[in-house]
């Protein structure tokens, strides 16, 4: 451990020692782009990661895990469309001992077949350009030209070293699961609603090793279910942060992502304790071979080795966009929650509400400094709400799965900073407006409270605190469907 290391990890323990009570927090939104090296590889981006006990009626007892990647699909991007990398490792990992590091990991590994489907042409057999050779249904995967399949692991203890076993299939007991091909368009689908029949044929009933209770799975696009006034944001705020809370577009509202979902019994994740840390990762070979003139039939141009190299992270949302500087950008991915301690000047003295102050003087930002409140935001969770029993500062979503899930009608958006304690930070819904909740979180509405024993601060550190800071951009729980896998059937390539 670095001397810097060592440092930020007696500073966050220090803070760690000032936070006592209840009430609320939160961190920022999601990850579309978010450092220099990833945008190189867009296939292992992961955009967002969401965590929450289960609202659908009647499997309240279970947990429900969300890693998207792959992001700004435009639907008609064809002709090959947005497989995932059959050379990555994608994983969702769960610390419920309070550590900083994976008591459990689930591991994607995905293949592409291509089934070489070719055409008479002339008296001659040739192969046909495209990823589908006629209309596709449920039931139907004789026109697919190349399919898409995966296996999950599950790695109990260290990711790399744990004790591993695969996860099957309920019915059947096959350790191999089929991906749904993208909605290229309502003529290969015949309609939305076709679409949708097919894709939930992919619903999986799974037997996840060492759960005494089936669990449920999904792997497939879905609508970006992110919500953000985006350009706008990134634009230096080019907006109103106190303007109103449906004043803007969702410059997503045209794109789709690949979901990777898992319903997993609660008593499978937690270990002592009702609250769980989760994250997701991606990543790759540590080398990778351009290959010259690959044969036919093989579909690749590279060969890769060496060890894993993970360079993609996300837990708590837009972390890596608007709390960690750019030169560190690309070493936040590629490291875990145990060593946060070296990013901890980015909480305690963030640049996000200084560059909102700078932009609109009107929106004073707080003065007390080390944050305290954010580190109980990013780094903690709230006692009560969402610590953990043993607290090691890190950067993951946390979840209190002794909280019942709210019902999709009686959800409020600002979860817990709106008394709805079942929402973000405490875990993430999908219809959680994790931008705005970050915004007032940044501005200081933890100090607020007036509650120094639990957030460092009070009402007379954030001169702004109490103001309703907004990207303009609404999102609430009837953007998603009622149940698994809650994020919408993706748009169209094309529509008749």
């Amino acid at each position: 451990m670095s001397l810097l290391e060592r440092r930020g990890s007696r500073m966050l323990h220090c803070a760690g020692a000032l936070l006592l009570s209840s009430i609320t927090a939160a961190a920022v939104a999601s990850s579309h782009r978010e450092a220099p090296f990833i945008t190189t590889m867009p296939k292992v981006d992961g955009t967002d990661f969401y965590m929450f006990n289960s609202y659908e009626p009647g499997r309240g007892n279970f947990v429900t895990l969300v890693a998207d990647y792959l992001p700004l699909q435009d639907p008609y991007g064809g002709p090959n469309y947005f497989s995932l990398d059959p050379d990555a490792l994608y994983e969702i990992h769960i610390d419920n001992t309070g550590s900083g590091r994976e008591s459990l990991t689930f591991q994607f590994r995905f293949t592409n077949t291509l089934n070489n489907i070719s055409l008479n042409v002339g008296g001659k057999n040739v192969a046909i350009p495209l990823v589908q050779a006629g209309t596709v249904g449920a039931g139907n995967s004789s026109a697919i030209n190349v399919a898409e399949s995966y296996t999950v692991k599950v790695v109990r203890g260290d990711r790399r070293s744990g004790s591993w076993a695969w996860v099957t299939n309920a019915s059947g007991g096959s350790n191999v699961f089929t991906k749904p091909l993208d909605f290229i368009g309502t003529k290969t689908f015949s309609s939305a609603a076709a679409y949708a029949t097919y894709a939930d044929q992919y619903i999986y009933s799974i037997n996840i090793p060492g759960c005494g209770t089936p669990g449920r799975m999904f792997v497939g696009q879905r609508k970006d279910p992110f919500v953000v006034a985006l350009g706008k944001t990134f634009d230096l705020i080019n907006d109103n942060p106190l303007g109103p809370a449906n004043g803007n577009a969702d410059d997503l509202a045209n794109k789709n992502v690949t979901a990777l979902e898992l319903e997993v019994p609660t008593t499978c994740l937690t270990h002592g304790d009702p609250v769980i840390g989760g994250w997701t990762t991606a990543s790759l070979r540590q080398g990778r071979l351009l290959v010259p003139n690959p044969p036919s039939g093989n579909n690749s141009a590279q060969q890769v080795g060496g060890a894993w190299t993970q360079v993609s992270r996300l837990g708590m949302p837009l972390v890596n966009e608007v709390v960690i500087g750019l030169e560190d950008k690309d070493k936040f991915n590629n490291s875990e929650p145990i060593h946060d301690g070296q990013f901890l000047p980015y909480v305690t003295n963030p640049t996000l509400p200084a560059l909102i102050q700078l932009l609109y003087p009107q929106a004073p930002a707080p003065t007390n400094f080390p944050r305290s409140d954010l580190v109980t935001a990013f780094l903690t969770g709230i006692k009560g709400v969402n610590q953990q029993k043993v607290v090691t500062p890190s950067e993951m979503l946390r979840l209190n799965t002794s909280i019942a899930p709210t019902p999709a009608a009686l959800q409020k958006p600002l979860g817990v900073l709106a008394g709805d304690n079942a929402g973000f930070p405490n875990g993430r819904r999908p219809g959680d407006d994790v931008v705005d909740i970050s915004l007032r979180v940044a501005m200081g509405v933890l100090c607020t409270l007036n509650n120094p024993a639990l957030f460092g601060c009070s009402a007379g550190d954030a001169p702004a605190g109490s103001a309703p800071f907004t990207d303009g951009a609404y999102i609430d729980s009837t953007f998603f469907d009622g149940g698994f896998p809650y994020l919408k059937a993706p748009l169209p390539g094309a529509t008749n």
